[in-house]
């Protein structure tokens, strides 16, 4: 059967399969995140998809989401960003060349809309890292990333 593939933004309408592609994507290695909580992952992914300035695409094949992108459109002083929360393409599919693909198509859509930078963050010990070197993306050397734990007092 021929493959053929669809680029298209998508949204809250389609959060079952968001959910979906998500979870079968960071519950396993390398990130084994823990979204057994199904009200949390609904509530981060609301986040992600369903705000106004939330910008999200997919890539089907054959009608079944392989691959998207989770952002949002982030006004900044140098220009219009995308600035991409979650990435991620189907386990099985990873190493094929539909990520690169992918964001080919997600930097030509950019261009069209007028966004002139695409940011994300991900950690150094994972694939991701050099996925991202690969297509072309950066390091910021001065940009550093902060976190807090405040807790919950019990």
């Amino acid at each position: 059967m021929k493959r053929k593939y669809e680029f298209k933004r998508i949204g809250i309408n389609e959060i079952e399969t968001i959910k979906k592609l998500f979870k079968s994507v960071f519950t396993i290695e390398p990130w084994n995140d823990d979204w057994s909580n199904e009200e949390q992952l609904r509530l981060y992914l609301i986040d992600l998809v369903g705000q106004d300035n939330s910008l999200t695409y997919g890539l089907y094949e054959n009608e079944e989401l392989i691959s998207m992108s989770m952002g949002h459109i982030r006004h900044w002083y140098s220009g219009t960003e995308y600035y991409i929360d979650e990435l991620c393409v189907r386990t099985d599919k990873q190493g094929s060349g539909i990520g690169t693909y992918f964001l080919k198509k997600i930097e030509k859509a950019m261009k069209e809309i007028g966004i002139t930078n695409i940011f994300l963050q991900t950690e150094n010990n994972v694939p991701a890292y050099g996925f991202y070197q690969k297509n072309g993306f950066y390091e910021l050397k001065r940009h550093v990333s902060f976190v807090k734990e405040v807790g919950i007092e019990k």
